[in-house]
Formats: C-alpha cells, structure tokens, sequence
C-alpha cells in the first residue's frame, strides 16, 4: 500500500524549510563570511565562494546547524586548498588604492601574515582565538586532538609572530 502525499501539506513544509533557511542565513551569513575572510587571508571573492559552497551543503534536519555550517566551511576551505586549481595564477599585490587608516594597517598587516601560514594552522588559530572557541570544541570542527590542536596553534602563533617581527608593535600602537 503507498500514501501518497497531500500537495498542500508538502508545499507548506518546503515553504517552511526555505523560510527557516533564509533566516538562517540572514542570522549567521556574516559570521560565516567574516570567518571565511580570515580563513583565505582576506580573498573576500574566495570567502563568498567558500560561504556559498557551505550554505549550499545544507541539510534538513541537523541538531546543531550553527556547528555543522562552521565545519563544513572549515572543511571546504581545506579541502579547497588540497586541490589548488592550476588555472588561477597568484599575484604579489593587487592594485587598490583605497585610504588606509592604522587599524587598516593593522588588520591588513595580519592577514597577510595569516596568508603565508599553512590552511591546517590558519584554521586552528582562526578557530580558537578570532571564534574564541575551545581547544575542545576546535579539535572537533577540525576532526582531531585536543593535544594537537594545543600544539598546532603554539607553533602557528610562534610562525605568526616570525612573520610580523620587529615591526609589528608598531602596527599595535597606531
């Protein structure tokens, strides 16, 4: 014996679904892609690409949905990394010539410091002290060890403090 289905009751429920995510979206959209812009070393196209990509991942019911988009971000941005495309050509600087202020200096500065780390130790560092989440909880987006987690971001924010040197207390003033 089949149910079949009653169209109205099916339309509502799908109705209901885009409704939710929509709000979802208009709820954590910015955070996923201000993660996301810390993630690629400030690429803000790479980012929207990233934040689509995890928003296109969705699935219907899901306990934490918060969790799950930050981790299938995290996710695609390694994975991302693992399958540099051969087609895109990386420049030295890009051409802007935008005012730029000390905290602009600062924030520049930082991601750009960020860039030259591996994918693996942006995303821990990210994690842990921009979201301001757990060894625990990081060790869980990223799928492995409390402890190597701990050591990932010593040795990351070590690298991170070679890049910016001497010059860096300087940013930190202005």
């Amino acid at each position: 014996m089949r149910l079949k289905s009653n169209p109205t009751t099916a339309t509502a429920s799908t109705g209901a679904q885009v409704e939710d995510f929509q709000d979802f979206v208009a709820a954590r959209g910015t955070h996923l892609y201000r993660t996301a812009c810390l993630l690629t070393g400030g690429d803000t196209h790479l980012a929207e690409d990233l934040v689509q990509e995890t928003l296109g991942r969705r699935r219907r019911r899901i306990d934490n949905p918060v969790g799950y988009a930050q981790t299938v971000l995290v996710n695609t941005f390694i994975s991302l990394r693992r399958k540099k495309s051969s087609r895109e050509q990386p420049v030295a600087e890009v051409r802007d010539r935008a005012e730029r202020t000390g905290d602009a200096d600062l924030r520049l500065t930082l991601l750009r410091a960020l860039a030259r780390l591996t994918p693996q130790d942006r995303a821990v560092l990210v994690l842990r002290y921009w979201e301001d989440r757990s060894v625990e909880e990081t060790a869980t987006a990223l799928r492995l060890t409390s402890g190597v987690v701990r050591s990932r971001s010593g040795r990351a924010l070590a690298r991170l403090r070679d890049q910016l040197g001497a010059d860096f207390p300087e940013f930190a003033e202005s």
